[in-house]
């Protein structure tokens, strides 16, 4: 017997009226002069604005953060410690540019280079670094792109460990961002580096040159970059109440404009857009038919809590709307697919997010079979 199927829409009115009150009806806007930026909420990974953010780009020590995620995999891997201590040979003593002032012939601790790197942006202890793990810096360059791939990174190539300048090292800012991102979730336990305001190392204190650590947003991180190419940049993150933003901005004029532009940006960020929890992993979403089943209806829901960013002023306009095609047909289990939630809201592309069966319903018997069989036959596929 062929089973019709009807495609059952429900809107989600109460959890969209349980947000909050209405809001103004416009969204705020913002621009910059930044030559290339994006800001990106990392709680539900939605982009807030971005200007030129797929542009190729010089990133100066911005790369810096990508030499640390190479780093930081050696260290996951045990292939490197942080006691190791590691040789400081004549090109990495000699390198120009922003400095650790490692010391000819010695040998340092990784802790030591990592704090050197982080927050001295010093080139000499990437050379250290790279020389260690791959033999030289242009095969940990090599080491470095493919890193890069691997996590998504397709619009980079690094020829060095520093920023250095170079025609053919280059990223983009939306792929900076997407770094960001990958080098906070994957490596927690070294994050806490991008944090700390000051390092002195053979007598010479430096401070951090992040100028949003400075400021009371909940900056830590990440890491500065300038070069006369570039101009100045910054990867920066920050977590408020829960939120973690992440910025990328780039092509700056000075100092001071990257300081002030990535401190408006961010405080815009937090300021005009708000994270909306919708629905709880686990949470009864709605009961969705079962057909042959030895329940009528199964409880729909999500695999993970299920949250949307949006304008502040937008959040009236969203619809939530549960869509599966009904009946689902026994026998089904626990984390089968038996629909999709579709949210809408002015301005964004749609978000559809696969709802699934929390627990598992079995088939009814041969004679439970033939009874809603002749049940169906009598009274209509609405019954």
């Amino acid at each position: 017997m062929t089973v019709i199927r009807k495609r059952l829409v429900i809107a989600l009115a109460a959890v969209v009226a349980a947000i909050g009150a209405a809001l103004p009806v416009h969204a705020a806007t913002i621009d910059t002069i930044a030559k290339q930026a994006v800001l990106i909420d990392m709680t539900t990974d939605t982009v807030l604005f971005e200007k030129a953010a797929h542009e190729r780009m010089p990133t100066s020590s911005m790369s810096k953060v990508m030499t640390m995620y190479v780093v930081f995999d050696a260290l996951r891997d045990g292939r490197l410690s942080l006691d190791d201590t590691l040789p400081v040979s004549e090109r990495a003593w000699r390198m120009q540019g922003s400095k650790m002032f490692v010391e000819l012939n010695n040998t340092i601790r990784v802790e030591d280079l990592i704090r050197g790197v982080i927050i001295q942006s010093g080139n000499d202890a990437c050379i250290v670094l790279a020389e260690a793990l791959a033999g030289s810096e242009q095969a940990f360059s090599r080491v470095m792109t493919d890193r890069a791939r691997q996590i998504g990174l397709h619009a980079s190539n690094f020829t060095n460990s520093t920023g250095w300048p170079d025609p053919n090292h280059y990223s983009t800012a939306h792929d900076l961002a997407l770094l960001a991102q990958r080098l906070i979730d994957d490596f927690p336990e070294y994050y806490h580096f991008y944090s700390e305001k000051e390092f002195t190392y053979h007598g010479i204190k430096q401070g951090n040159r992040n100028p949003l650590l400075y400021r009371d947003i909940g900056a830590d991180g990440l890491k500065t970059g300038h070069t006369e190419a570039a101009g100045y940049g910054l990867m920066a993150s920050a977590m408020r109440d829960g939120r973690r933003l992440v910025l990328v901005v780039n092509g700056l004029p000075s100092m001071q404009a990257r300081a002030d532009e990535s401190a408006r940006i961010m405080e815009w960020g937090f300021r005009e857009f708000e994270a909306y929890s919708l629905f709880r992993a686990g949470e009864t979403i709605e009961q969705v038919p079962v057909w042959l089943g030895a329940e009528e209806t199964v409880p729909a829901t999500v695999t993970q809590d299920l949250k949307v960013t949006l304008a502040r002023a937008d959040r009236p306009g969203m619809t939530v709307k549960l869509v599966t095609d009904a009946p689902v047909q026994a026998p089904i289990a626990k984390g089968d697919p038996v629909g999709k939630v579709v949210i809408t809201a002015p301005g964004q592309p749609v978000k559809e997010v696969p709802v699934v069966a929390a627990v598992d319903v079995p088939r009814l018997g041969f004679f439970g079979r033939a009874l809603a069989g002749a049940r169906y036959l009598v009274l209509g596929a609405g019954s």
